[in-house]
């Protein structure tokens, strides 16, 4: 015959399976939260490869303009209106880098400068909110 367990060691049975649940729950809720930290993180460099590829298209266009400076009123073009002949080319690269984009360029004359305000828009998703990126220059 077997001793018998103290009565107060039987009262503990399945008390190792209750933590072990309860450490596979605060475990999963980790990986969750982790998931979910990743899925942001994704948006945010998705994000941030768009604003990088506006900002060299507005660096090209600056770079463009300052080698045709007789000519810069040629360049204004309104958000969402199809480009001049001078502008088309950087346009067509623009749209091919950043999926959707729309811009906007406008001139403005002043007493020894010309500023130069680049913008450029673009939706990363349906149903999402514009995101932009505005670069001003100034050309002598």
């Amino acid at each position: 015959m077997m001793p018998r367990m103290p009565r107060r060691a039987r009262r503990q049975h399945g008390i190792a399976l209750l933590e072990a649940l309860i450490a596979v729950v605060i475990l999963a809720l980790g990986l969750l939260g982790t998931i979910g930290l990743q899925a942001r993180s994704y948006s945010a460099l998705a994000d941030s490869a768009m604003r990088a590829e506006a900002t060299l298209a507005a660096d090209r266009l600056v770079g463009i303009m300052n080698n045709d400076v007789g000519n810069l009123p040629a360049y204004q073009v309104a958000l969402g209106a199809t480009a001049p002949a001078a502008l088309a080319p950087w346009a067509a690269e623009t749209a091919a880098a950043i999926p959707g984009a729309r811009c906007r360029v406008a001139v403005v004359a002043e007493t020894q400068r010309t500023r130069v305000d680049i913008e450029i828009r673009w939706r990363r998703k349906q149903g999402d909110d514009d995101s932009s990126h505005l670069v001003t220059a100034y050309i002598r």
